[in-house]
């Protein structure tokens, strides 16, 4: 059970519900009244509790788990413990997470400002919106209805958020204009300058960052990350797109809908991810490279040119991954002749 202090647990429900609600079969249609009152990992969960199984790696704590209830494969079926409740789906992670979000649904805003928070009386706040402690909100800005804006946290000068948005604490927003549901974690930065300067001898002359950053909708974005406005044109993260914790995006950067970009990851000016790109941990992205869609860069993978979509990659330069398999093949052969063979 998660702790009470931190998180609020929404009522008991049927089994029948929960399964329609995800799109599952139940194994018994005699289990459709079962009560579950809360979500747990195989190993903690308990008789009214409601697990779920999808890797083999954890098929010994499936076979012993306590839990009720448990969202599984149909061919994992003949491993369930004798009297556990089973919720037959093709994706049972997708179905836990769902459900787990019925029983731990995120804050909803009410109207509540704040008395320190500082706003201006040329922005335009929409209805039902939370305004933290110490928050700033600058001249002709636009929050829509139902969004949260989290402690100390400044909305600078014109920036536009889009309904249901949900901004941590300590951020700080500029130059951009935000779409629907968008969730920023703790102190994310967005619109700063991005990194330009003309180079010389003489002294390293900024050059003025011009552009602005969009994000659509649906997109969330992990704690401490940055993502710099454009130089000449916009900074742009596409709808739905998921950016973990400590995660740089320079200046004109164009993240397509529905990319994944993990943490300590960073990608230098003008590049292009196109739909559905996952950059593993530590990834690194040369300015001025297109990545297609689909494709996936495996962790500390560093991209220096264009690549094709819908392909695996790994290494630095990063490679087709087979390739990369058996560069570290060849390399340990090199390093360890006598081991290797």
């Amino acid at each position: 059970m998660a702790d009470p202090r931190f998180f609020h647990r929404t009522d008991a429900k049927i089994l029948a519900d929960l399964a329609h609600h995800i799109g599952a079969t139940l194994a018994c249609a005699d289990d459709a009244g079962y009560v579950v009152h809360d979500v747990a990992p195989l190993d903690r969960a308990e008789i009214t509790d409601l697990a779920f199984f999808d890797n083999r790696k954890f098929l010994h704590a499936f076979k012993t788990s306590q839990a009720g209830a448990c969202i599984i494969r149909p061919s994992a079926q003949a491993h369930a413990p004798h009297g556990m409740r089973l919720l037959l789906t093709d994706d049972p992670y997708r179905g836990y997470a769902r459900i787990a979000q019925l029983f731990y649904p995120s804050p909803t805003a009410r109207h509540d400002h704040h008395p320190s928070a500082i706003i201006d009386p040329t922005a335009r706040i929409g209805s039902d919106c939370t305004i933290g402690a110490g928050v700033v909100i600058e001249a002709h800005v636009e929050i829509g209805n139902g969004c949260i804006i989290g402690a100390n946290s400044v909305i600078s000068h014109g920036v536009m958020l889009g309904d249901g948005c949900h901004i941590g604490a300590l951020c700080s927003i500029s130059h951009a204009l935000i779409g629907r549901g968008v969730v920023m974690h703790r102190g994310v930065q967005v619109g700063q300058d991005g990194f330009g300067f003309a180079l010389s001898r003489g002294g390293h002359i900024p050059v003025p960052q011009l552009g602005r950053v969009l994000i659509e909708d649906g997109v969330e974005i992990g704690s401490n990350t940055c993502i710099d406005r454009g130089a000449n044109s916009d900074t742009i993260i596409g709808a739905g797109t998921k950016i973990d914790n400590l995660v740089q995006i320079a200046h004109n950067v164009r993240l397509g809908r529905g990319c994944v970009i993990v943490g300590q990851a960073g990608v230098a000016g003008s590049s292009v991810l196109e739909d559905g790109c996952v950059l593993g941990g530590q990834v690194g992205v040369a300015g001025h490279v297109r990545i297609g869609a689909g494709a996936q860069i495996a962790g500390q993978g560093g991209v220096t040119y264009d690549l094709e979509g819908g392909k695996a990659y790994g290494g630095c330069p990063a490679v087709p991954i087979k390739d990369w398999h058996r560069q570290s093949v060849k390399l340990a052969q090199l390093i360890h002749p006598k081991r290797s063979s």
